[in-house]
């Protein structure tokens, strides 16, 4: 099906749900295999997407780039474009897209009528800007998390979609990309736990990595990573994906955060440094609690022992969705009881 602005809207949110995209199949099982916080292949790696779509890329400050790419690909996009101003990241991915343009500016992509969607994982901070000078510009964008990093911002994009119509998305990868997650959302939804009453998530992150994943990162961290101002703090960067999913999974269209708590136990480098944080959160259709830290040890083999538990009225389901420790390394490991 050639794209339209008919069919613009349908195409992404086929993709995925309200405030984020993706592109994984229908899953049968969710147990046994890899998981990383990139993009797994889809399961019929044979099957022709529906629809098309140009896209480009302005901001590859985090390397989530690359999966919010494979999704869009996935779903029948192509990539016309790309723009990046960090030069050891331009190196990267110039080395992984060799055939594709590489823009000599943001403006280049605003102004190019083919592209219909631009994708970015610029700074964290720049990310809202930057979405609503897409959007003015004719254009759908898609951001990596965290989609924003004030509340300011949130009200400037909520008006600039009123205005333009456009669509403004988040990959929520932690959910949307891990097929755990997946059957977990079909099967409360199916009813196999009852009514959800809270969410328990664990989410812990390794601040650096070794090359060779997506998952963000390779080596040393740049110095925006370290700032609040720039990275939205731990409550917003990292629990951005936490509180997607005591939404998702309650069933809950409103929610407060009762209360919270943020520290930095262990970067005295970098004083400013958010290492650790939780929070309570109360929806109207269920409970929650979140726990986030970046002390995951080097010798664990993936960057972050990430558990969810979800109680039932009738049961409840716990996900080790990228290790099952002292078990086994594969992720995606589904228990329901």
């Amino acid at each position: 099906m050639p794209f339209d602005a008919t069919n613009r809207r349908s195409f992404l949110k086929a993709l995925g749900s309200t405030g984020a995209v993706s592109a994984l199949p229908h899953l049968a099982s969710a147990a046994g295999e890899p998981s990383f916080e990139v993009v797994a292949p889809p399961q019929d790696a044979d099957a022709k997407p529906q629809s098309s779509i140009r896209f480009a890329v302005c901001g590859i400050s985090h390397d989530h780039i690359y999966g919010m790419i494979a999704a869009i690909e996935r779903g029948g996009g192509t990539l016309a474009a790309a723009f990046g101003e960090e030069p050891d990241k331009l190196a990267a991915f110039r080395k992984r897209f060799p055939s594709v343009k590489m823009a000599s500016s943001e403006q280049a992509i605003l102004d190019d009528p083919s592209v219909q969607l631009v994708l970015s994982s610029t700074v964290a901070s720049r990310r809202a800007p930057l979405g609503i000078r897409v959007m003015r510009h004719g254009k759908d964008f898609l951001s990596d998390k965290p989609g924003l990093t004030t509340l300011d911002q949130l009200a400037d994009v909520r008006r600039t979609i009123a205005e333009t119509h456009r669509i403004y998305g988040i990959l929520y990868s932690e959910r949307l990309e891990v097929k755990a997650a997946v059957k977990a959302g079909e099967l409360i939804q199916a009813g196999a736990i009852g009514e959800v009453i809270q969410t328990i998530n664990i989410a812990p992150h390794q601040v650096e990595q070794h090359p060779g994943g997506d998952a963000g990162g390779a080596s040393s961290r740049p110095a925006w990573f370290w700032e609040p101002e720039l990275y939205g703090g731990i409550l917003c960067d990292i629990g951005s994906h936490q509180v997607d999913q005591f939404l998702f999974y309650t069933g809950s269209t409103s929610a407060e955060i009762v209360e919270s708590q943020v520290a930095n136990i262990n970067h005295p480098q970098h004083p400013r440094f958010q290492d650790f944080g939780d929070m309570v959160l109360r929806g109207n259709r269920g409970l929650g609690y979140v726990r986030l830290d970046w002390f995951t040890p080097n010798g664990l083999g993936t960057w972050g022992d990430g558990r969810l538990f979800v109680l039932g009225t009738r049961g409840y389901i716990e996900l080790r969705k990228y290790i099952n420790v002292a078990v086994s390394k594969s992720g995606n490991n589904l228990f329901p009881s």
